[in-house]
């Protein structure tokens, strides 16, 4: 079982001075957070927090790999990841999240960075993942290539039409 209390930062504790984590995270890291997009990887994080008058400004840089799902194949596939990612974090009553304030109880003053960081991991992959071409699973290839929609002749479908489109057809002229 991985141990995420290394991501559990006492802000209390800190020196006045900046203070630089860091952070290797792999499968085990990934697995114990629940990650549901990404399944493994490798990625480097590091963590620089400085002190300020009544805050704390947080950066997180992230870089490496992920594995995630490829959306055509659905194969797994690596997916280079690079973010940089700039928070601040106060003290209050209660801990809360608000665009880029983080607010933490000051009677804990303890921040776990841990999910935080698989966000910025996660909001750093593309929306669309897919292999290079000729890198996909080619028995699923083949298979998506039989039922796709676009499998048919251009003549048939013109004859396919509807009677009552017609006249739509003849705007486009």
């Amino acid at each position: 079982m991985y141990d995420l209390t290394p991501f559990q930062i006492d802000l209390k504790g800190l020196k006045e001075s900046a203070t630089a984590l860091e952070y290797d995270l792999t499968d085990a890291y990934f697995e114990a957070i629940g990650a549901t997009e990404v399944s493994g990887g490798s990625v480097h994080t590091e963590v620089m927090i400085r002190p300020c008058a009544g805050f704390f400004e947080m950066v997180v840089r992230s870089e490496g790999h992920v594995r995630v799902t490829c959306d055509r194949c659905l194969d797994d596939m690596e997916q280079a990841v690079s973010a940089e990612n700039r928070v601040i974090v106060r003290f209050g009553v209660e801990t809360a999240e608000t665009d880029d304030v983080l607010m933490v109880d000051e009677s804990e003053g303890v921040l776990d960075v841990a999910w935080l960081i698989y966000e910025f991991i996660a909001l750093a992959i593309p929306v669309r993942h897919v292999h290079a071409p000729g890198e996909c699973n080619e028995a699923m290839m083949q298979a998506l290539e039989a039922h796709s929609a676009q499998k048919g002749d251009g003549e048939q479908a013109e004859k396919e039409i509807d009677s009552r489109w017609s006249a739509l057809l003849k705007l486009k002229e």
